[in-house]
């Protein structure tokens, strides 16, 4: 059997193990007639347990079994529901095995459940339920002069604390003896993905501003459609309930007319409407004529008429026991309902039921002629039947059906938000979380492989198209990782030609110079040391990014790509150059950019050929503004112009050329430092001055070779 069939089991076990415990002491109690009926240990325990959809299960059960023994069970669903969601929340909490919590909770869930059963007792009953509960409220009210409702809602809370109280100790003591692993798997049983933490799910829950609205939205459609069901049913049940009521009261008053007028001895008519209660038979008759009414129910007015002209005139008022002199003789005008019926009663006809209103204000009216001997109508018998008579029946069965109805929505509830949850927001979240890291980690394969793991850890089982989307998730990121791996090692391939070209074009000017021997290299490790030590220092912060550093030592050989335009007479001369050359050879900074920004034009997007226009065209400017070829001051001039100009002078004054000896690292340090704020931005100086050993280290190496 795998290990799920077992949780399942497992859950069935515990579930109706919960039912069997609350049924049992609720039996007990009601057989013992004891007002603490310990009912709701089950449900407390299996939401420790479990959590809180077979908590809700726990309880509805629970209710509809007691039903069996006890009526009123069915009503205090919705306590066994409030019970049973907080106590699931209670079992999640961290501390709440604090001394202090353990009192508020037993002190929430026992005022809850008094205060609620109290006001469906008076509500349904008009009275407490257990006789021994109202004696007690009746000798505090007689003893310390409080109100008895008071009383009641005091006495029925109290005896709830202490009802709850015992369950959740019962209910601690034993799930302390239970193993944390046993928990869990009932606890995780409902996932259909690797269980979450829930710190995870917290993460989830703040994804973004829209988190949540998926389950919310399946919650109003849930709650919406759960109303409407009920309204409709409540709405089409009363409307038959009132249909066979109308015709079962209907019949019963026409039963109640007939047997009346057997009872009435129609030659003494006259007299009893003359002289009433005077007349011999006249109370005896309307004792009868009361029974006949009693014993049919519905029936509101049950009246003796004679009909005259000018009305009718009352015999028996069967409504009025403590009948007056002035009850019976006299004459009640036709109302309008009468009118269409006058002259057929005037002559004694039978006549049809007189009905006036609507469902909830209708009255039906029942006149039954009663003949003599020779057939002769003497008087007529008048029965009304009306729907105001079930008003009080009406609004219990409202409260009834809300009371119910409400207990078993927030089962509705609870399932939809359950599979919304566990089908929907968690799966959908959960790939959320990992497709953003996934995108956000596109430049490092080894994390990239990491986050393709993490979406297939999900191991996502919902059996429906969130696991054909899942799947598709999955060989996406996949196939996206070694798409990835591919791009990155073709970019690494396309980087190493563009490297190449770099150096083939800087060597093509540099072979037509005699003397600038490993130039290109040199300035480029010197470019490198300067822009990690202001990296280091924290200067430039929002410039100095490793896509900004990169384009910069990579295309810092193609500072000099102008002097190709200079004639090898000026750039290979082995004497100063004259004013006049000087100028020539100054050139070579805007020829330089000229050529960087047709390659700009011709490959488009590459951000390391305007950095290398940059060098080219700038790198002779002065920090104080003295430099060419635009007399560019400060941070005005390209960072990486900058750093180049450091790097370019540094070699300069190092290497050897046809007309001077290379000077030695100290002297050309101390020179780059004394035009540090002048011809050099300070903080390039500063930190290629403190990276001294570095710069040894490239010097050195270079002349050695």
């Amino acid at each position: 059997m795998s290990k799920i069939s077992k949780a399942r089991l497992m859950m069935i076990a515990t579930i109706a193990g919960g039912i069997l415990v609350n049924v049992v002491f609720a039996f007990l109690a009601s057989r013992l007639n004891f007002p603490i009926y310990l009912d709701v240990i089950g449900t407390i325990g299996v939401a420790f347990i479990a959590g809180a959809l077979p908590a809700l299960i726990v309880a509805v059960f629970t209710n509809l079994f007691c039903v069996i023994f006890d009526g009123m069970a069915m009503y205090y669903t919705l306590i066994s529901m409030f019970i049973a969601i907080i106590s699931s929340y209670y079992s999640t909490d961290r501390d709440n095995k604090k001394f202090s919590n353990i009192i508020k909770f037993t002190f929430l869930i026992g005022l809850l459940g008094g205060v609620l059963g109290a006001s469906i007792q008076l509500l349904l009953l008009g009275k407490p339920e257990f006789a021994s509960v109202s004696d007690a409220c009746d000798l505090l009210t007689s003893s310390i002069g409080t109100n008895y409702y008071f009383n009641f809602f005091l006495l029925n809370s109290g005896l709830n604390i202490v009802d709850k109280g015992i369950a959740v100790f019962v209910v601690l003591s034993v799930v302390k003896f239970i193993p944390v692993k046993k928990i869990n798997t009932l606890r995780n049983l409902g996932w259909k993905q690797r269980p979450l933490s829930r710190e995870t799910m917290r993460k989830y829950g703040a994804l973004s501003k829209k988190s949540g609205k998926l389950q919310r939205r399946f919650t109003r459609l849930l709650v919406g459609a759960a109303v409407a069901i009920t309204i409709v049913m409540v709405l089409i049940s009363m409307s038959i309930y009132f249909e066979h009521t109308k015709k079962e009261y209907t019949l019963n008053a026409h039963g109640a007319v007939r047997l009346a007028a057997t009872e009435i001895d129609v030659n003494r008519i006259e007299e009893f409407s003359k002289r009433g209660q005077e007349s011999k038979g006249y109370v005896e008759t309307k004792l009868r004529l009361t029974a006949v009414k009693n014993n049919y129910p519905g029936i509101k007015h049950l009246y003796v008429y004679i009909i005259r002209e000018d009305g009718l005139q009352v015999v028996f008022d069967v409504n009025d026991l403590e009948e007056t002199e002035d009850a019976f003789g006299k004459v009640i005008p036709f109302d309008e309902a009468f009118i269409p019926y006058i002259d057929r009663l005037l002559a004694g006809e039978e006549i049809e039921d007189i009905q006036s209103g609507q469902t909830f204000g209708w009255q039906n009216t029942i006149m039954h002629p009663v003949e003599d001997a020779d057939g002769v109508t003497k008087c007529y018998v008048r029965a009304d039947v009306s729907m105001d008579i079930i008003s009080d029946f009406i609004k219990e069965y409202l409260i009834r059906i809300v009371l119910i109805f409400t207990g078993y929505l927030a089962v509705i509830l609870a399932i939809g938000l359950w599979v919304s949850r566990y089908y929907l927001v968690h799966p959908i979240n959960a790939m959320v979380d990992c497709t953003n890291s996934f995108m956000y980690e596109m430049d490092n394969q080894a994390v990239l492989q990491d986050n393709v793991k993490k979406i297939k850890r999900l191991k996502i089982k919902t059996d429906d198209e969130l696991e054909n989307l899942y799947n598709a998730l999955c060989k996406m990121t996949e196939d996206t990782a070694e798409q990835v791996n591919d791009i990155r090692y073709q970019n690494q391939t396309i980087n190493q030609m563009q490297n190449g070209l770099i150096v083939t074009m800087a060597d093509m000017v540099e072979n037509r110079d005699a003397d600038t021997g490993y130039h290109i290299q040199k300035t480029a490790d010197y470019v490198r040391i300067i822009l990690e030590g202001l990296k280091k220092k924290g200067y430039y912060e929002g410039k100095l990014t490793p896509k900004f550093m990169n384009d910069v030592v990579m295309s810092a050989p193609l500072h000099d790509i102008g002097k190709i335009n200079i004639s090898d007479t000026v750039l290979n001369k082995p004497g100063k150059l004259t004013p006049e050359e000087y100028e020539i050879m100054k050139t070579h900074t805007t020829a330089g950019k000229n050529i960087m920004e047709k390659a700009i034009n011709t490959v488009k997007g590459e951000n390391y050929l305007k950095e290398a226009r940059n060098m080219a065209a700038y790198h002779h400017e002065w920090w104080d503004g003295n430099g060419y070829p635009e007399g560019l001051k400060g941070q005005v001039i390209p960072l990486s112009a900058r750093v180049m100009a450091v790097a370019d002078v540094f070699d300069a004054l190092t290497s050897k050329r046809v007309y001077k000896e290379a000077m030695p690292f100290e002297e050309a340090i101390d020179i780059i430092k004394q035009e540090s704020g002048t011809h050099f931005d300070p903080k390039c100086v500063e930190v290629f001055a403190e990276a001294e050993e570095e710069v040894r280290l490239v010097l050195r190496r270079y002349q050695e070779d």
